[in-house]
């Protein structure tokens, strides 16, 4: 077993010898205390040992369950497969063929996609054996898919002394606060979360894992806030993670005094762009938020703000366990965290990772971003999204000619349309786009859109002379109307 596993396995089962009886999981009806924990542990880890070799899949909705059937994966040294709740079927088929995942552990819901893709119920697994060899790097443990920027996600291998690592420097960083109860808000299936609760578990705290569904959240950016508040204010959560819109929402809330910062002592914020005004509000109103950056590429977390080293604005300064610097074209390259690979592609194998951010470091050491060279953006959900995928798919069905989609920093992708027929009615075009939208995952969908009042051309200095858009003087000529069309 690797040198990072071996001591994490320890610290548990020291955990579980000193302080056995402290309540270490819970979730909806579940509890363990941490000598339960590693029990429950250790009995999956031998069962899963004893399975055909492959890739284990993994799509289960948070709790107990979830997470240590993920923590038998890792130290069994079984590569685990994390499916997002919020890829569309045709997504998950193609991470579970790519992978050749020969078990899997998923929702109820999800088990007709499963004798689809060609497993078999057994007692305690679904099975299916592999076709070829899926060439993951040597050492992967977690296969954790990208959100899908194009229609077909492409799936980052990690081994465990990265991730771990991470984690490792997360506890470190929340430490001076001291923060004993933890509670997993994002799917385990996001990397950031998953390596929140290996930190949590670093701290010796307690860990609360709930369905989506009791939380208040479906798909990734659907959100019943009276849930979700009532379920941060009841769990007597002291730290969690947060993606910029759920922190909106958090804000907010306290603003108009339906609930107070209660107990509350580090919430992480990541997984795209925070506005700088929503910081202000946050420190307004007593809430301890401390962002930072990170990729899937690099095991998740980067550079981070932390108590006694923040700095509004930043993403903080590097994390001990990473080197960071710029390219002479101000993109952001890491060192020290990087993926084995991607899988179905050769590993990578230079020191450097090229991130596709742009940034520059202050004097004291801490990282500004300024956007990303490619067109990609990351929705206020932590999402990353392709425009130029959703665009080719509204022009796919003979109504829309012209589609410009956005929606960097935002909870919504606005889409500005024009028609192959200029007489056609607005009812046409909306159903055009709900037509297209049932063909996309939730977080690609466009949920509000405007008809342009003339095409985009070369002449205009809006397309360039092979017909692509040019869309930074795009989004400058129609700012105002894409800020009317976004809503709170």
């Amino acid at each position: 077993m690797r040198p990072e596993l071996e001591d994490f396995r320890h610290h548990l089962r020291h955990l579980a010898r000193d302080q056995g009886e402290r309540l270490a999981l819970r979730g909806a009806t579940q509890r363990y205390s941490y000598a339960q924990l590693l029990e429950a542990v250790e009995q999956r880890t031998a069962h899963l040992a004893a399975q055909p070799a492959g890739a284990l899949a993994l799509a289960l909705d948070n709790g107990p369950d979830a997470l240590i059937w993920d923590l038998a994966a890792l130290f069994s040294e079984r590569p685990c497969l994390l499916l997002p709740p919020f890829f569309s079927p045709a997504q998950r088929a193609h991470c579970l063929m790519q992978s050749q995942a020969s078990l899997a552990l998923v929702e109820p819901r999800l088990e007709d996609e499963l004798r689809g893709n060609g497993f078999s119920h057994g007692e305690t697994f679904w099975y299916r054996p592999a076709v070829v060899d899926a060439g993951l790097p040597l050492g992967t443990a977690k296969i954790t898919y990208t959100s899908g920027s194009t229609g077909t996600p492409r799936g980052v291998c990690l081994d465990a002394g990265a991730m771990l690592r991470v984690a490792r420097e997360l506890e470190a960083a929340s430490r001076p606060t001291e923060p004993s109860h933890y509670l997993a808000i994002l799917p385990l299936a996001v990397l950031l979360e998953n390596l929140g609760l290996y930190a949590a578990l670093c701290a010796g705290a307690t860990l609360t894992l709930l369905p989506g569904e009791q939380l208040g959240l479906g798909g990734s950016s659907s959100v019943d806030w009276k849930r979700l508040l009532a379920s941060i204010a009841l769990s007597g959560a002291q730290s969690l993670i947060l993606v910029p819109q759920l922190l909106l929402g958090l804000v907010t809330a306290i603003e108009r005094g339906v609930m107070r910062p209660g107990p509350l002592k580090f919430v992480a914020v990541g997984g795209a762009r925070v506005a700088p005004s929503l910081l202000r509000r946050a420190a307004a109103v007593g809430l301890p938020v401390y962002e930072g950056y990170g990729l899937s590429e690099c095991a998740s977390v980067v550079c981070l703000n932390r108590p006694g080293a923040v700095r509004p604005g930043s993403v903080g300064r590097p994390l001990p366990h990473v080197q960071v610097k710029l390219a002479d074209d101000g993109e952001v390259l890491v060192s020290g965290s990087s993926l084995l690979g991607y899988l179905g592609e050769p590993p990578h194998l230079g020191q450097w990772w090229p991130t596709g951010d742009l940034g520059r470091f202050d004097e004291d050491g801490y990282l500004y971003l300024a956007g990303r060279k490619k067109n990609q953006f990351i929705t206020s959900f932590g999402r990353n999204v392709n425009p130029e995928w959703i665009e080719a798919e509204l022009t796919q069905n003979g109504v829309v000619l012209q589609a410009f989609v956005h929606g960097e920093g935002l909870h919504q992708n606005l889409a500005l349309l024009w028609p192959v027929d200029p007489a056609c009615t607005d009812q046409v075009l909306e159903q055009a786009v709900r037509q297209c939208n049932e063909q996309l995952p939730d977080y690609a969908r466009v949920h509000r859109w405007a008809r342009l009042p003339e095409p985009f051309s070369s002449a205009s200095g809006l397309l360039t002379a092979n017909g692509r858009p040019r869309r930074m003087a795009i989004l400058e000529q129609y700012r105002e109307i894409l800020s009317a069309m976004v809503t709170e």
